[in-house]
């Protein structure tokens, strides 16, 4: 197994079984502090576990724990016996190393409508969405959305718009439009008012052979989309996906508890469409959406963790290649 200066799966287990505490917020101090008290005889080992409320980010516990020494061992957390080995998940979700299967990305027909009710009262009716959009319009884009039959899928106009590079915003907009039409699909397109008046990103042209195939909203020019891509896309039900690149870190965070988030951020990797090919004139292609979770989980005797040796953060609607297969030894 890995030493405990590398990354290896001992390594990463031990990160995720020995969180830091929830006041550590920069890692290069605390090892410092860290460093005073291993001088005077105090272990760094004895902050562990005390005030957890939350977990400092990945790498800063990654940099703690090459410090602390953990990791040298799986074998080394104690009363445990564990063998880890790097894996892949094939498409139906089951892993390539132990044979199980990872928890499903769907939600329950519960657990949908709790996210849903939590993201109306959080991110549409709470927070501070009045500080990009006015009650008067929210109550407008509201009828609308009412008056009109599902949608299968919600487009971020201007997100997409900008999707491709060299090519102007409408035409880029009008591409993805009119392929996703000929599949007979229920469209809605949320773009700003200034998207209809002519200009040389947003030929007029363009745009009304965009309102032909689809229904479009065009909210005032200080709005933000996302609250009304959201709220479109979780009252058209279960089905419908949304389509932008953008990661929703905002709204996410104005979430009230963490079951809430992990729910939202598990929507959004089974409801996000992602455009992949940059070229217009190809046929659009979108980042393939699973149907298994892609976050760290455990049955109690093993563990899945999704790994990057170099510690870069993964987007939300990105699909993990390697991961850690953890499985504790009878």
């Amino acid at each position: 197994m890995a030493d405990s200066r590398s990354s290896g799966p001992a390594f990463a287990v031990c990160c995720l079984l020995h969180p830091l505490p929830a006041h550590t917020s920069d890692a290069a101090a605390y090892v410092r502090r860290c460093r005073t008290q291993k001088s005077s005889g105090t272990s760094p080992n004895d902050h562990l576990g005390r005030g957890r409320k939350s977990l400092p980010g990945r790498k800063m516990r990654l940099q703690y724990y090459r410090y602390c020494g953990y990791g040298r061992h799986a074998n080394s957390i104690p009363g445990k016996q564990w063998k880890g080995q790097f894996t892949t998940i094939q498409e139906s979700g089951q892993c390539l190393g132990c044979g199980k299967t990872l928890e499903s990305i769907h939600l329950s027909p519960e657990e949908y409508e709790f996210l849903k009710g939590k993201i109306m009262k959080d991110v549409i009716d709470g927070g501070d969405q009045y500080r990009k959009t006015t009650p008067q319009e929210l109550k407008r884009f509201k009828e609308f959305v009412k008056s009109c039959p599902p949608f299968d899928i919600v487009i971020d106009g201007l997100n997409v718009g900008k999707s491709y590079s060299k090519v102007r915003d409408s035409r880029a907009l009008l591409h993805v439009v009119s392929q996703l039409a000929k599949q007979n699909l229920r469209l809605l397109v949320l773009g700003r008012k200034h998207m209809i008046t002519h200009h040389s990103q947003w030929r007029k042209n363009e745009m009304q052979m965009i309102q032909q195939q689809a229904r479009c909203f065009f909210a005032d020019n200080i709005s933000e989309d996302d609250p009304f891509l959201l709220y479109a896309t979780l009252n058209s039900g279960n089905h419908c996906k949304f389509i932008t690149n953008d990661l929703m870190r905002d709204h996410k965070a104005c979430l009230s508890d963490a079951k809430t988030q992990l729910l939202f951020f598990k929507w959004q990797q089974g409801h996000q469409l992602a455009i992949t090919n940059r070229f217009l004139g190809s046929k659009i292609t979108f980042q393939r959406t699973l149907s298994y979770d892609t976050v760290v989980q455990t049955t109690g005797d093993s563990w899945h963790i999704p790994y990057d040796e170099d510690l870069v953060k993964r987007c939300s609607y990105e699909v993990p290649t390697k991961w850690l297969c953890l499985q504790q030894h009878t």
